[in-house]
């Protein structure tokens, strides 16, 4: 069986690490290959992945980054078209919701090879947001569909999706389990000379917010709150290159460069609480038992609020004001004790299926 797997932003590594480690544990004769897109491309966002989650050198770099959406999808599909007819793949096995996931699965459907998307089924309802629109058509062209919470097969059947559902769990999860002792070893905080628990850990980054006035208010409300608690902000390259155009008052936030992924998961385990916009994060504060603040108005992921884990704030940077009323008040959640199937054991199940096909 000949299997591509393709990867091109940084939360497609950690999603299908494991998932690459688990194929030849389960599927006899394997020819598995990666391919990345390139979608996230400089060393924080990209290499450092594939250094600290032990993914070997993708077989296939297609340097696709930069660009409209437009630009980013058009050349990820002229790219990895050769790649498929030279490997001629069984499967080709794509993840999320990216411009890398779509591209890729439209250009094997046209070509008449099978796809499997993990972490199928996930929905926001807003189509103004691009991912969205990125998780419908991948889910419509796709015959393998993997599901990592219930909510996600009653979305699929609503769209009349006519691939097979396989409800197998969540591979960011397996990630996150395989990585937890040099996680907790880690200790990211007293490295920057943060105190575990007494502080509030930010990551922004999405257009909607980012791209206009919402960013300078956002700002503002941290640095109100950091007269409070601490805040730490790892800023992307995207936020940071805003916040010097608009030279926006950052005030007493500590700014910081992206982190790895340990040095990350290190830093939301012994957060007071996490402010996001971005679901990957949302996941990982339910395992760990942080409490999340989502500046979005809707979550693809329901799940995580049943949890409660996470907490929508919607668009509007005002109520970051409210998260130390709202952390003081609140019990901290239970570690590990999370969604069904949100165990470690994810991609075992994908390659079992694989393994069965």
């Amino acid at each position: 069986m000949r299997i591509l797997h393709v990867v091109g932003t940084r939360p497609n590594l950690v999603k299908m690490a494991p998932v690459v480690a688990a194929m030849p544990e389960t599927v006899e004769g394997l020819d598995q290959r990666v391919v990345h897109t390139g979608q996230h491309y400089d060393r924080e966002m990209s290499q450092i992945f594939f250094d600290e989650l032990g993914i070997r050198e993708p077989d296939y770099s297609l340097g696709a980054g930069g660009g409209s959406h437009a630009q980013q999808t058009a050349k990820v599909l002229e790219r990895i078209e050769p790649v498929l007819q030279e490997f001629e793949p069984d499967w080709v096995v794509v993840p999320g919701d990216v411009n890398s996931t779509l591209a890729a699965a439209l250009a094997a459907t046209k070509l008449g090879i099978p796809v499997a998307h993990v972490e199928a089924g996930l929905r926001s309802f807003d189509r103004d947001m691009p991912e969205e629109i990125n998780r419908i058509l991948t889910d419509q062209i796709s015959d393998l569909l993997f599901i990592h919470s219930p909510e996600a097969a009653t979305n699929l059947e609503r769209e009349a999706a006519i691939g097979r559902v396989e409800f197998v769990g969540n591979t960011m999860i397996d990630t996150l389990v395989a990585m937890r002792p040099r996680i907790d070893s880690r200790h990211a905080a007293a490295g920057l000379g943060l105190t575990p628990g007494r502080y509030l850990l930010v990551t922004l980054h999405r257009p909607a917010l980012v791209d206009g006035p919402l960013l300078a208010e956002a700002m503002a409300r941290l640095v109100d709150v950091a007269g409070t608690i601490d805040v730490l902000f790892p800023v992307h390259p995207r936020t940071r290159k805003r916040l010097a155009e608009e030279n926006i008052d950052t005030g007493g936030v500590k700014l910081i460069d992206p982190v790895g992924y340990i040095d990350f998961l290190s830093l939301q385990s012994e957060a007071r609480a996490v402010l996001t916009d971005s679901g990957g994060v949302q996941e990982e504060t339910t395992h760990l038992g942080v409490p999340c603040f989502t500046l979005r108005d809707n979550t693809e992921r329901p799940v995580t609020i049943e949890q409660g884990t996470n907490t929508v704030l919607g668009l509007d940077p005002a109520r970051i004001s409210r998260i130390p009323e709202l952390v003081a008040d609140a019990d901290r959640p239970a570690p590990g004790d999370g969604p069904a199937l949100w165990d470690g054991e994810a991609s075992k199940r994908i390659a079992a299926v694989f393994s069965s096909w």
